[in-house]
């Protein structure tokens, strides 16, 4: 009579694995091949310095880096057609008025671009809002056209993507990235201190985080069908 191998198979059975942004730091050092024994106070000032603008990469790179979407909402006023939005927002993805209150309805709204909105003759026409214009600035503003009336309450609730919280290695403090771009953020700063310590490894370290890059942004999506419905009543090139 036989008997089959079965191996018992241990493993950690935990989900916790979250370096700091410290570890992140000694990481990418590692991969240009200084040492944490090796690295002066300067270097350290200078990868969190390089740290930051990875993040900024990532906030300017395609896609929407899914974990920093949220809900956001703006009691309108009437009379009143600009708002201000947090200056944290990089852009807003879909939004929508809620009025009524018994019970509560809500009606898509379409984006209009600055030439759209300079176009409108009749920009202080009070009535039911159906359209916005987000100005991009320093401090970003919505505009709504038409001018919300009396007819409210109105509340426009908007899907917004922000940038990503500031990284700080302080206090064991962890960065503000979900898993799958654990391995990007090495690669990217990797890169980025190779260009200053180790010019000789920044080919190597450049394929690396772009290898790296395109794994973790191909994986941060949403995965349900895609419908195109052209909005020919807003269209606008962007």
């Amino acid at each position: 009579m036989s008997t089959l191998f079965n191996p018992v198979v241990q493993t950690s059975n935990s989900f916790n694995f979250s370096p700091s942004g410290g570890d992140f730091v000694l990481s990418a050092f590692d991969r240009i091949q200084i040492r944490p024994t090796e690295i002066e106070q300067a270097q350290m000032q200078r990868a969190i310095m390089e740290l930051n603008l990875a993040l900024v990469r990532f906030n300017t790179m395609p896609g929407q880096n899914l974990w920093t979407i949220d809900l956001q909402s703006i009691p309108l006023i009437a009379g009143s057609a600009t708002y201000s939005v947090p200056a944290e927002t990089r852009m807003i993805l879909s939004a929508y008025i809620r009025y009524a209150t018994n019970p509560p309805l809500d009606r898509y709204m379409y984006p209009i671009s600055r030439d759209e909105y300079a176009a409108i003759s009749t920009k202080g026409t009070l009535g039911f809002p159906s359209q916005y214009w987000f100005d991009r600035t320093i401090a970003p503003t919505v505009t709504f056209y038409l001018v919300p009336d009396s007819g409210g309450p109105y509340n426009f609730f908007y899907y917004r993507a922000r940038q990503v919280q500031d990284a700080a290695i302080g206090n064991g403090q962890n960065l503000e990235l979900p898993y799958r771009f654990y391995d990007a953020i090495t690669a990217d700063l990797a890169h980025r201190l190779a260009r200053i310590y180790q010019p000789s490894l920044e080919a190597q370290r450049k394929a690396d985080r772009d290898e790296a890059w395109q794994i973790a942004s191909t994986d941060d999506t949403e995965w349900t069908p895609l419908y195109i419905t052209p909005g020919l009543s807003g269209y606008y090139r962007r």
